[in-house]
């Protein structure tokens, strides 16, 4: 039996346990009474436990020899970090435990190096306790901080909200001044396109029934005061069918059934062949009408024989300087747009907004071929680091750390697209540091990069542990 000595409260208390057997397992091994496989599987007389002969089947009966091929060994390392080892590595001749108990009969010449190991992690313990505890000092700054920043952008948002109101005020003011204004003058605007419509319409009128006078004469070509059928079918282009003559029927139908008509009764025929006749009398082109109703209240000065138009054309550079009046302190609101302030604080910069300070800002590392570009929250980039164009590794997506803690990684996606392969992205993964500092950079898969990031914003409150020798240890 391999003895034992607890030290406690300095206090030697020897514990005998069989070679390789872990203290929390020594319930399990008592002497002189019969021991039971630790899966159940059978028992045996504890003189067979560590006899260098594999009796049970998960091997616990040979906790200290290499008998059993699944059996691992306890390294007690008293001072050092307690550990298993496969129990094929008992004996070979190789020191795996820094206490040397697993060649223990190998004659290697094994020195115990437990308590220098356990000095050397100490302090590295240490060193890292140091810089958690002075990191969780910064982050507790960066929290204070970004507090701060945000009751200030907060306050901004509100005051540009309160002046946008003020000057939608004054717009809509204005607005009012300005149709009051505008009110008479587009009210003798309507009166004047009104009277202005009616005059064309009856000039229109005029024209027709003079037309229609003509059209009358020339038909009547006996001068009996009549038009008869046949005198209509002489204008072969009132042919309804198009079949190049105008029947008597056809012109019949033209007149109403009437085989002739005189001056009043045309009066009802004339819209019916207005539009396809032809005058043999040659007049001089009509001047084209005026469509465009004139802009200002002036009565219309109107010659014979064409449309009314206006005098002269009313400047609308009084008009287009009220609209810039309006349009000026329109854009005065434009200049209080909250839309990046909004952006900002619409982020998730963490529970306390620790990660705050780390937006709009970028950190590089120069390595042997490129230079690395961390913008956190907008994107990755990589630039040859003796020029050429910038490669986009991602653009940022979302915070994609474990579920107990998902601001230890971020994620960016869409970055340039690989030759036949896929879009390049990014994974940052955030450690505890006094610096903001881009540590390293790697491709393990193909277009998809690593990038290691210390950061005091994601230091954890150090707990009280003493890194001291502890009170009690194994020998």
């Amino acid at each position: 039996l391999l003895i034992i000595l607890l030290i406690f409260l300095g206090t030697p208390v020897e514990i005998q346990r069989p070679r390789g057997v872990p203290l929390t397992s020594i319930q399990f091994y008592v002497e002189n009474k019969p021991f039971t496989c630790l899966d159940g599987s059978r028992t045996i007389s504890f003189d067979r436990v560590n006899d260098d002969y594999c009796d049970c089947k998960d091997g616990s009966d040979e906790p200290g020899t290499a008998a059993c091929p699944n059996g691992s060994f306890h390294c007690t390392n008293a001072g050092y970090r307690p550990m298993f080892i496969p129990s094929s590595r008992i004996n070979d001749g190789i020191c795996d435990c820094c206490d040397t108990t697993d060649e223990y009969n190998s004659g290697a010449k094994c020195e115990n190096t437990c308590k220098e190991l356990g000095r050397k992690e100490r302090e590295v313990l240490q060193k890292m306790a140091e810089i958690t505890k002075e990191g969780f000092l910064l982050k507790q700054h960066l929290i204070e901080e970004a507090k701060k920043g945000q009751q200030e952008k907060q306050s901004k948002v509100t005051d540009m909200q309160g002046n946008k109101k003020q000057l939608d005020e004054k717009v809509e003011v204005l607005r009012t001044v300005k149709e009051t204004a505008e009110q008479p003058e587009k009210e003798a605007k309507e009166r004047h396109l009104k009277a202005w419509e009616e005059q064309k319409a009856a000039i229109r009128l005029e024209k027709d029934k003079a037309k229609m006078a003509e059209a009358f004469l020339e038909l009547d070509d006996n001068a009996d005061g009549f038009v008869s059928v046949s005198e209509l079918q002489s204008h072969a282009e009132l042919d309804a069918d198009a079949d190049g003559t105008l029947t008597e029927t056809e012109a019949q139908g033209l007149m109403g059934g009437a085989e002739q008509v005189d001056t009043s009764t045309f009066e009802s025929v004339w819209p019916n062949i207005k539009d396809k006749y032809h005058s043999e009398v040659s007049r001089e082109e009509e001047p084209a009408p005026v469509e465009t109703p004139p802009d200002e209240v002036k009565e219309p000065v109107v010659d014979n024989d064409s449309e009314p138009y206006p005098e002269d054309d009313i400047s609308e550079e009084e008009d287009e300087e009220d609209e810039d009046d309006y349009h000026e302190d329109d854009d005065k609101v434009s200049v209080y747009h909250t839309e990046n302030l909004n952006h900002s604080l619409s982020f998730d910069f963490g529970p306390d907004a620790e990660f705050t300070y780390l937006y709009s800002q970028c950190y590089e590392l120069t390595t042997g071929e490129y230079i690395y570009r961390l913008c956190p929250f907008n994107r990755v980039s990589q630039k040859p680091k003796y020029g050429g164009s910038e490669t986009n590794l991602g653009t940022w997506g979302s915070w994609s750390g474990p579920e107990n803690n998902k601001y230890l990684l971020m994620k960016y996606d869409h970055g340039t697209g690989c030759w036949q392969g896929p879009n390049r992205s990014t994974t940052v993964k955030l450690t505890c540091g006094k610096e903001t500092v881009v540590t390293s950079t790697s491709e393990p898969s193909r277009c998809e990069y690593l990038i290691e990031f210390t950061t005091p914003a994601v230091c954890q409150e150090p707990a009280n542990t003493d890194l001291s020798p502890h009170d009690h240890e194994e020998l």
